[in-house]
């Protein structure tokens, strides 16, 4: 065993050792080994432990067994360690480059054999796809070097280190190291090998690199080749079959740019993929070319001369029991349910994925900003001093990163920016990468968010921008200073792409507004759309005491410290269930827009380059939700960026119920990512005829009385409600109050905010400061009318004088029951609320209330400032299935524009409530729950909430927004709710 130094966790110099050049990841035909499965593994408490176990009879027997790929901290039940949760905030002092002694370090052994005729007059490469942090390699005794960059790829030149037969490697991976410094990204702390590890022969005459950089033009492809390879290699042939190329080198200066007709292009839309191989008599090597010319025309940003609208997601590498293990089957599925949703592009936030993601990218079709695998947001905390991005120290290392990046993924189509990493401040350094990925790559732009100024990007790039400032950004002919500019460099940046690279921050019940940001993209052609934080949760699968499993957060795993269920913050969760936040994101992005104009509709394909021949065109018409017809638009074939109007259906109108029209646009035959008759858009048109609602009946007849009385279905005790429908019932009580979202925990930063918030306060704070989650009322009067009851409440909360009167009316309309109940707030009011409800209690009894059928907004949950997704109609629902288990329990639930809703009890119809519109004409919503706002309140997790003992209906007047302001805009003022007078009227029936 040599005595060679290793590197230290305190050294920033990124590999030492028989580390070669970064280079594509290719498919080749030469011999390779995996050596993923079980390897003997040893944890130790600090890096200091000694370093025999890579001796070739070192005896490994006692050691444990893990899988490699794995991380160790997911494995043995928390016998290697917990996982950490840290978005900013570093897990270790901030003293750069060093990091603690107690510092996690595993060691790893396998045994394998060598593969006869590998030794002879070949070179032997062992390949780490990912390794978290530094980690240093011996093979049979002898070390071979190290390397840091978790999320990059590290070629081993092995030749002289192996044998025939018989061969051990030796792995020393270090949780913590100077390369901590510069990955710290908004994720869990993972350590371990946790990406491929290969041994690969590398023949005499072998191919050592291939890029074929390609273009397009009118129908022609261009296709300029970079071939690496020693002299023995060539001749070198190149064949892309379907196109009739054939084309030899016989030498290097041979490999020159091709010129070939009949070329389809390469999009998002239409992946159109060419196979390719570049052979030597040793080694062949495959590659799937994509045609396409990406540029940058003045402030438009063009694929193939057409620009580009990005509806992208942020996407981590996250699975609730691998972690960021790579499992191609579950990445394909992850990417076909994008498409589904007509997600169109992809960050790698904020790192390099698994290679063969990029392959499904490829084949699938995404615009992909590739990311470095860079982030040193932790030194906010210090005011960024001591930033590796500004000091010359760190270049080497920041280079190194860059160009693992580049290298590794230059063959993709898919790719079409290239980003320096996220978060890490500014500086010389990330001037330094830029310049090198320039000069490596032309075509491709640069993009950095951190870069305000503009100075060494091609990309304007901001995140969680407000609306207004996102206008402000695209208008022509504005002037406001942007962000950290001056009127220079505001200039400068005005006249690049704008890209919104993180927007819409998609923690537990949100966002809100998305149509007003895509709005602006259609109506100033400098903004090129953006990229939502993020796809999905990263909760990690763990289970209670108790054996209840449940999906873990920062400081589920006792973290000294940790950022809580901020890594909860995606659009599916940690499960893959889809949140209605992603099927509103699908319905404000669809590629297809409705205009509806008389007995007409225009159909407008907004896309990049398909045209809507994949396509037809299903419509139906519904009588209260009931379908009465049903048929199909002859539309003609609309190009990208084209518009067609067509004519409508004949649509019969019923008088005496809601007439609706719904147009879906669906796939005419299946796709590799989803099956036919997929609806890609949708569309609804109100037919109605208008009818009048009925009066408030006018009574002067009332008089004082005990209220202890029955009213058709309803019984009464005091004036306070005890049965209806024969089943035990309290209410209504005011409820002002809703388990607060994410955005309502978090304080505001008064961006686009209401005129009621409170800067740097959290609206939830305010609601518990104004004891919204704890009134108490005082009955002021109960009377009596022919068939009439009438109660008044003050309902306040203690230590307070603000209050709201509160007037519930009950009669007999028609042979109905009808409930008006007038809301009325009190002066000094300051904050604003959540919601203007009230809500009733059914306890379980005989059988619990466990369901709904309703006539109205659906199916899934909707509010004030995400209704695109909902569309009226009639729809049912366990009671289970009204909410949605997000990460942290959470207001949820609510359904808008309520006609009719319908309580059901085992599958038996048990009482009905048909809902009225107020004098404004305003619908009010409804939330079935098996627990109290209150209750949800209290609970960190779902498991946590109490047992179940009564159903909870609550029938909203108004509900506040829901914004994105857990990190980004509060709620815009139009959709927040201000303290007012609000009516709610039902009539309710037996079921």
């Amino acid at each position: 065993m040599t005595s060679k130094p290793s590197a230290s966790v305190s050294d920033i110099t990124p590999g030492r050792g028989a580390l070669r050049p970064a280079r594509s990841w290719l498919r080749s035909d030469a011999p390779s080994l995996s050596l993923n499965g079980p390897w003997r593994f040893r944890l130790s408490p600090t890096a200091s432990v000694a370093r025999d176990f890579a001796a070739e009879g070192f005896d490994d027997h006692s050691w444990d067994s893990i899988p490699v790929p794995s991380h160790w901290v997911l494995q043995g039940d928390g016998a290697y360690g917990r996982p950490i949760y840290t978005n900013i905030q570093f897990p270790f002092p901030i003293d750069p480059p060093h990091v603690p002694d107690e510092n996690p370090t595993g060691d790893y052994r396998r045994h394998f054999p060598l593969p006869s005729g590998w030794s002879q007059g070949s070179g032997v490469v062992l390949r780490f796809d990912g390794v978290e942090s530094l980690f240093t390699v011996w093979v049979n005794g002898v070390e071979i070097g190290s390397a840091s960059g978790s999320r990059l790829a590290h070629e081993f030149d092995v030749t002289g280190a192996v044998h025939p037969g018989d061969n051990v490697v030796a792995v020393r991976v270090h949780q913590w190291s100077a390369a901590s410094y510069v990955e710290d990204q908004d994720q869990w702390w993972l350590p371990g090998i946790f990406r491929d590890v290969t041994l690969l022969l590398r023949p005499a005459g072998a191919i050592e690199d291939v890029w074929l950089r390609t273009g397009f033009d009118n129908g022609r492809g261009r296709l300029d080749p970079e071939v690496i390879a020693g002299p023995a290699a060539f001749p070198l042939t190149l064949r892309i079959p379907e196109l009739g190329v054939e084309q030899v080198w016989n030498t290097a200066a041979e490999v020159k740019r091709l010129d070939i007709a009949g070329v389809e292009p390469w999009s998002a839309e239409r992946p159109r993929l060419y196979d390719a191989a570049v052979s030597s008599a040793a080694e062949h090597i495959t590659l799937r070319v994509g045609f396409r010319t990406v540029e940058i025309r003045g402030d438009q940003f063009l694929v193939n001369g057409r620009r580009v609208v990005f509806h992208g997601v942020n996407r981590h590498e996250a699975h609730p029991e691998r972690g960021r293990v790579f499992d191609e089957a579950h990445a394909r599925e992850d990417l076909a349910r994008m498409k589904r949703f007509n997600v169109n592009a992809i960050r790698t936030s904020h790192y390099p994925p698994h290679p063969r993601l990029l392959d499904l990218a490829d084949e699938l079709g995404f615009w992909v900003v590739l990311e470095c695998d860079l982030e040193t947001h932790g030194f906010d905390t210090v005011g960024w001093t001591g930033n590796p991005s500004d000091d010359p120290a760190w270049r080497e290392a920041y280079l190194d990163r860059v160009q693992r990046t580049v290298e590794r993924d230059k063959n993709h189509p898919s790719i079409v920016i290239w980003s320096l990493g996220n978060e890490a401040g500014t500086g010389s350094n990330l001037a330094a990468m830029s310049a090198w990925v320039h000069a490596r790559d032309a075509e491709r732009p640069v993009h950095y968010e951190g870069d305000h100024t503009g100075d060494y990007t091609d990309i304007y790039s901001r995140m969680y921008a407000s609306v207004a400032e996102t206008e402000e950004i695209g208008a022509p002919g504005a002037r406001s200073p942007l962000l950290d500019c001056t009127p220079a460099q505001s200039a400068r940046q005005r006249a690049k792409p704008f890209l919104l690279c993180e927007y819409a921050h998609a923690m537990g019940n949100g966002p809100g507004a998305l149509d007003r940001y895509e709005a602006l993209v259609h109506t100033y052609p400098r903004l090129h759309g953006g990229f939502v934080w993020e796809w999905r949760d990263h909760g990690i699968l763990a289970t209670t005491p108790a054996g209840t499993p449940y999906y873990a957060y920062g400081g589920d795993f006792a973290e000294a410290v940790h950022d809580g269920n901020f890594v909860m913050d995606g659009m599916l969760l940690s499960d893959d269930a889809p949140t209605p936040s992603l099927h509103e994101y699908k319905a404000v992005v669809q590629p297809v827009r409705f205009a509806f104009d008389a007995d007409t509709v225009a159909i407008s394909n907004l896309r990049h380059s398909a045209d809507t021949s994949d396509l037809r065109f299903r419509w139906r018409v519904e009588h209260d939700g009931n379908p009465v017809a049903r048929g199909e638009l002859k539309v003609p074939v609309v190009p990208a960026g084209g518009s067609e109007r067509v004519q409508l259906p004949h649509i019969d109108v019923s008088p005496d119920a809601e007439t609706w029209l719904t147009i879906d646009a669906v796939l005419t035959a299946a796709t590799a990512w989803a099956p036919e008759g997929h609806v890609v858009a949708s569309a609804q048109l109100d037919r109605s005829v208008r009818r009048p609602v009925p009066a408030v009946r006018t009574r002067k007849d009332w008089r004082p009385g005990d209220g202890t009385l029955t009213l058709g279905i309803a019984e009464f005790i005091s004036g306070s409600l005890v049965r209806l429908a024969g089943r035990a019932v309290t209410g209504p009580r005011l409820e002002l109050f809703r388990a607060p979202t994410d955005n309502d925990e978090s304080p505001s930063d008064g961006v686009e905010g209401s005129d009621a918030s409170t800067p740097g306060v959290a609206n939830a704070e305010l609601w518990r400061r104004a004891g919204l989650d704890r009134l108490t009322s005082r009955r002021l009067s109960v009377s009596h009318a022919a068939d009439a009851l009438c109660t008044v409440d003050r309902v306040s909360s203690a230590n307070s004088a603000t209050s709201v009167t509160v007037e519930s009316v009950w009669s007999l309309e028609d042979g109905e029951l009808e409930l008006r109940v007038e809301i009325e707030p009190s002066r000094g009011w300051t904050a604003v609320w959540p919601r203007i409800g009230i809500r009733f209690d059914l306890p379980d009894g005989d059988a619990a209330v466990d369901g709904a059928e309703w006539f109205g907004l659906g199916p899934l949950e909707s509010y004030p400032d995400s209704l695109r997704a909902a569309r009226t109609s009639r729809f049912s629902s366990t009671i289970e299935d009204l909410t949605v288990d997000y990460g942290r329990p959470q207001e949820s639930g609510h359904r808008s524009g309520l006609r009719r809703l319908t309580l059901t009890s085992g599958g038996t119809k048990v009482l009905r409530l048909d809902a009225l519109p107020d004098a404004h004409g305003r619908r009010p919503g409804y939330t079935l729950s098996r627990h109290t706002p209150q209750q949800i309140a209290q609970a960190r997790h779902a498991f946590e909430l109490p047992e179940a003992t009564t159903s909870h209906l609550i029938i909203d007047a108004a509900q506040h927004g829901l914004g994105s302001r857990a990190c980004g805009p509060d709620v815009h003022p139009e959709f927040a709710l201000r303290p007012q007078a609000r009516t709610i009227r039902l009539r309710l029936t037996a079921g």
